[in-house]
């Protein structure tokens, strides 16, 4: 890659590569304030978001074992003719949010009341299944944001990160090389200009 841009060293050309390498270093500034918020964020979600991860695991597991006993106790063809018709245990909405420019999904999740059921053929542990299950979804709508968020953190952290270093290891020093190289030039042919009106001078 060329160390300079291809520019002719002239007064204008040096007020233009000037005025662009300011704007260039303004926008690494705030480059870098962005990306050391996104890394805040990133981290703050991380904590989110293992904390969820465990929560579901345990869920997971109790809700999985009260099914089990559910199916042991009443069978699975009763299992599923006790759960057809009932409606939904949760409410779920999604909105649009933006954090440092960054979108992703806002899940509101609330429990509704567990609709009753007849009371034959069924067991107890069918309504503590439904119950855990129930939890389980609260948990898992969570999470599911939490992730969502994180990896698109991620993904912007790393692409401000490329950014910044772009500007601060290629770009930049470019625009630097070349205002350097036209004020060398430009003074060049100022002495050149001196030196031949001395000449002039002493010639008359």
């Amino acid at each position: 890659m060329k160390s300079r841009l291809p520019v002719p060293p002239t007064k204008n050309s040096l007020l233009h590569v000037s005025r662009q390498a300011r704007f260039l270093e303004q926008g690494q500034t705030m480059l870098e304030k962005k990306r050391d918020l996104l890394t805040r964020l990133v981290y703050d979600r991380l904590g989110q978001y293992r904390q969820l991860r465990a929560q579901t695991v345990a869920e997971l597991a109790e809700a999985y074992r009260w099914l089990g006993i559910v199916h042991m106790r009443m069978g699975g063809q009763m299992l599923r003719q006790a759960a057809v018709g009932l409606k939904p245990a949760v409410s779920i909405k999604i909105l649009a949010r933006s954090s440092v420019g960054v979108e992703y999904p806002s899940v509101t999740v609330e429990p509704l009341p567990l609709q009753p059921v007849g009371l034959m053929w069924t067991d107890p542990s069918f309504d503590e299944a439904r119950l855990r299950l129930q939890r389980l979804t609260l948990t898992l709508a969570r999470l599911g944001e939490a992730e969502n968020a994180l990896w698109r953190l991620l993904a912007a952290s790393r692409k401000t990160r490329m950014r910044v270093n772009a500007l601060k290891h290629n770009i930049i020093p470019r625009y630097r090389a070349t205002v350097h190289y036209i004020r060398a030039m430009l003074e060049e042919d100022e002495r050149n200009t001196l030196f031949q009106v001395k000449r002039l001078a002493e010639r008359s």
